[in-house]
C-alpha cells in the first residue's frame, strides 16, 4: 500500500506572485466599488465621501513627512489653506476652470514647503513641531490681513460655484466632483506608493532611523528632508483646492489649528507609514465627529475623545496595523482552522 505524499509547498516566487495577484484583484474591486458609490447613495453622502478621498490626499502626504521620514509637523492646515486659497482666487477672480487650478496649488504649496523645510532642517522633534504649530497658528491671521483682503475676500471669504459635469454628462455636480476626485486620489496615491517603495522612500527611512547612519552612507539628509517637506506640502496643497472647489467656500476660520491637529490624528489612527492608512483616517475625520455629534449633542468633544482614546488602546499601530496583524495570524493558522 503506497503512502501519501503530502503536497510540497510553493516556491517562495510563486506565492509571493500569487499574494501580488491577490493583491490586485482587490485593489481592482475596491476601484470598482469606489467607481459604483456616487449612483448608490444619495448626494450629500456623495459630498461626504469627496470630502473623505479629500482628506485621504492631504494625509497621504503628512503621512510621507512624519511617518516615513519622522518630521512632526502641527501646521499642515496652513498648506491646505493656500490650496484652497489658490483654486477659489483662481477660480473667482481669473476665470480659470476648477481642473486647472488643481496642479497650480501643488506646484506652489510644493515650492513654499520646500523653502520652509530649509530652515526647518536645524530643528528635530518637538522644536518643528512647535515651529510647525507656530505656522498653522499664524496662517488664518495672514488671510484676514489688509494686505490681501481684496484677493482673499478677508473674514468673508470667497464663494465659488461647484463644477457641472463635462461633455453633457448626465451626472450631478456631486457625483461628478467625487469622480474628478477620485481620480486625482488614485493617480496622488499612485505617485506616492512609487516613491514611499522607491530609492527615495529607503532614504527618508533611513534618516527616520538612523540619522547618522544615513548620512554616513552618503544620503544628503538636508535634501532628502526639504524634499520630504515640500513633497508632503504639495499632496495637502492639491488636496486643499479639491476641497475648496467641493465645499464652495473658503473663510480664514475654515483653516484653524484644529484642522492641522485634525490631520495629524488621522494618521496616527488610520497607521503610521502606511499608504492605506491615509483612507482609514481620512474615513475616522469624516465621520467620527458626525457619529459623536449624534451621540451626544451636549459634549460631543466628549464622545470624540472616547471614540479616540478607544482607537488607540485597541489599535496602537492604527487601523492599517491593526488589519495586517490579524491577517497575519489567519494565514498562520492551519487550512482546517480558517
Amino acid at each position: 500500500m503506497s503512502a501519501v505524499v503530502p503536497p510540497l509547498p510553493a516556491p517562495p516566487l510563486a506565492a509571493a506572485a500569487s499574494a501580488r495577484r491577490m493583491r490586485l484583484v482587490g485593489l481592482a474591486l475596491l476601484l470598482v466599488v469606489a467607481c459604483a458609490l456616487p449612483f448608490l447613495v444619495s448626494n450629500y453622502r456623495t459630498f461626504q465621501f469627496t470630502l473623505v478621498l479629500v482628506y485621504s490626499i492631504a494625509l497621504l502626504g503628512l503621512n510621507i513627512l512624519t511617518g516615513y521620514n519622522g518630521q512632526i509637523s502641527l501646521g499642515h492646515g496652513a498648506f491646505y489653506a493656500i490650496g484652497a486659497y489658490v483654486a477659489a482666487i483662481m477660480m473667482d477672480r481669473m476665470g480659470v476652470p476648477y481642473w486647472a487650478t488643481v496642479p497650480v496649488a501643488g506646484v506652489l504649496c510644493l515650492g513654499v514647503g520646500f523653502l520652509f523645510g530649509l530652515p526647518a532642517l536645524r530643528l528635530e522633534g518637538h522644536y518643528l513641531a512647535l515651529a510647525t504649530f507656530a505656522l498653522g497658528v499664524t496662517m488664518p491671521q495672514l488671510l484676514k490681513s489688509k494686505h490681501v483682503e481684496q484677493w482673499t475676500g478677508g473674514v468673508q471669504g470667497i464663494v465659488i460655484v461647484k463644477p457641472d459635469a463635462p461633455f453633457g454628462w448626465k451626472l450631478s455636480p456631486d457625483q461628478w466632483l467625487y469622480l474628478f476626485t477620485l481620480a486625482i486620489a488614485v493617480v496622488m496615491f499612485v505617485i506616492g506608493w512609487n516613491l514611499v517603495r522607491g530609492r527615495v522612500g529607503r532614504a527618508l527611512v533611513a534618516i527616520r532611523d538612523h540619522p547618522i547612519a544615513a548620512s554616513a552612507m552618503g544620503i544628503d539628509t538636508a535634501l532628502y528632508k526639504s524634499l520630504a517637506f515640500g513633497v508632503s506640502a504639495m499632496y495637502t496643497g492639491i488636496a486643499g483646492a479639491l476641497g475648496a472647489i467641493a465645499i464652495q467656500f473658503v473663510a480664514p476660520d475654515s483653516f484653524s489649528i484644529g484642522l492641522s491637529i485634525g490631520l495629524l490624528t488621522g494618521i496616527v489612527i488610520g497607521g503610521l507609514a502606511s499608504i492605506p492608512g491615509a483612507v482609514f483616517g481620512a474615513i475616522f475625520i469624516q465621520f467620527i465627529p458626525n457619529v459623536a455629534d449624534q451621540i451626544s449633542k451636549a459634549a460631543p468633544w466628549a464622545i470624540y475623545g472616547i471614540f479616540l482614546i478607544g482607537f488607540m488602546f485597541l489599535m496602537p499601530m492604527g487601523i492599517n496595523g491593526a488589519i495586517r496583524l490579524g491577517w497575519a495570524r489567519i494565514r498562520r493558522r492551519p487550512p482546517a482552522q480558517r
